[in-house]
């Protein structure tokens, strides 16, 4: 029996909407089942919240054809990042000139990112999107893997060699897969907005450690900064309740005056911070991407990127496969795929980690370390470089697509 389709991507989120993309145009036909159209309020990752993208990011997005759509319609790149802690005497500066790049990253809204790839996927002819539609069951055969889906008030059922998760971190579907996680929770929640401060923010991006956690600023284009406040749980309804004007004062005397007085505040929205990360990245017939995956703490901004970095990957290993002729659904495909980015996701998962449990402490030897070791990153270039580079996505074993070259090598 013939499947329905090569690929079912669940999701049509950032993750699962960037995966058909880098797979559009190719030979692979492809379904993407979406819960929640993109025009709907309710769709958490087409929304008006800030994404920092890495340098990396930007050359996946350019390789799938949808980066010039983002940065004309508000990409706003960030040249220079202010890393401090507050209270203390520490802190060190990056500047994309000194790591030889064009910007160290770019901000960009949840929604501008949507759009752009709504706009790819619905000009491809390899893609059908499913939408409204939810899963209702998966079953996994030696040759295939079906999906039984509501759509419409009926339930069908639709088959392909290979299925996707790329559901976000609130998946239902790794509990009727079977799948278990570990998880650490930060008892953390971040506030997320943006202000209109009173200085131009010159694409500068701060970080700036506090005694409940981390606080950025990015750079936003109209010369608004995306604000991501992280505070204990049990604090964030107190925030949520303030007033703009209490916010707006409670933001500045946490952040300081380098960006001048704080005059306006958008909408507010906050989510928990947790640590997280699946026992089975892979199956036979099976993978899971970005936060279905793992999920990180925001601090450095590394979470979508490192999702898109999934995307990068599993393309490549998805179009090797076909030129190979090997089924793409086969274990010795799907666990490349998981081989190559096990480090990766190692790596950023105990960064951003060891970033929070090192700043969050308030044992005088431990504060001081910390301070000398920012210090130490500002003062010696090589040290700064190789920092720089990691945050920009750049170490490593790098897919095609996050090296700036095409999905498939031009062999002409």
């Amino acid at each position: 029996m013939a499947a329905d389709y090569d690929l079912i991507i669940i999701g049509g989120g950032l993750a699962g909407a960037s995966l058909a993309c880098a797979l559009a145009g190719s030979s692979l036909h492809i379904a993407v089942v979406e819960a929640i159209p993109a025009s709907s309020d309710d769709q958490l990752s087409y929304d008006d919240r800030t994404t920092a993208l890495a340098y990396s990011s930007r050359r996946i997005f350019e390789g799938i054809g949808v980066w010039r759509q983002i940065e004309q319609e508000g990409a706003c790149p960030i040249h220079h990042i202010l890393i401090s802690d507050r209270g203390h005497f520490g802190f060190t500066r990056l500047h994309a000139v000194e790591a030889g790049l064009d910007a160290l990253g770019y901000v960009a809204t949840n929604r501008v990112m949507g759009r752009a790839l709504s706009n790819v996927m619905q000009a491809a002819n390899n893609i059908e999107l499913l939408c409204p539609a939810t899963i209702e069951q998966v079953k996994i055969t030696a040759d295939y893997a079906s999906c039984s889906i509501r759509q419409r008030q009926q339930t069908r059922t639709i088959s392909a060699r290979l299925v996707v998760v790329a559901e976000g971190g609130r998946s239902g579907l790794r509990e009727v897969l079977g799948i278990a996680s570990k998880r650490k929770d930060y008892k953390q929640t971040a506030i997320v907005t943006n202000v209109t401060p009173g200085k131009s923010h010159d694409h500068v991006a701060y970080e700036r450690f506090t005694e409940t956690g981390p606080l950025a600023l990015l750079p936003l284009q109209g010369q608004r900064c995306g604000v991501v406040w992280t505070t204990r749980q049990d604090h964030a309804s107190t925030i949520l309740s303030w007033d703009d004007q209490e916010f707006l004062q409670q933001l500045q005397q946490r952040f300081g005056n380098r960006l001048g007085k704080f005059e306006r505040v958008g909408k507010r929205q906050s989510y928990p911070l947790f640590l997280n990360r699946v026992d089975e990245q892979t199956r036979e017939r099976l993978v899971l991407i970005g936060n279905a995956a793992h999920a990180v703490h925001p601090v450095a901004g590394q979470g979508f990127n490192l999702g898109l970095r999934d995307v990068a990957t599993l393309a490549q290993v998805l179009v090797e496969a076909v030129q190979h002729g090997d089924d793409i659904g086969a274990l010795s495909v799907v666990r490349a795929y998981e081989e190559w980015r096990v480090r990766d996701n190692r790596i950023v998962s105990r960064f951003t980690d060891s970033l929070v449990r090192i700043f969050s402490n308030d044992f005088l030897p431990l504060v001081i370390g910390r301070n000398l070791g920012l210090l130490g990153v500002d003062f010696l270039p090589g040290l700064k470089r190789e920092f720089s580079r990691r945050t920009s996505g750049l170490n490593g074993r790098l897919p095609r697509l996050a090296r700036g070259l095409p999905l498939e090598p031009d062999h002409g």
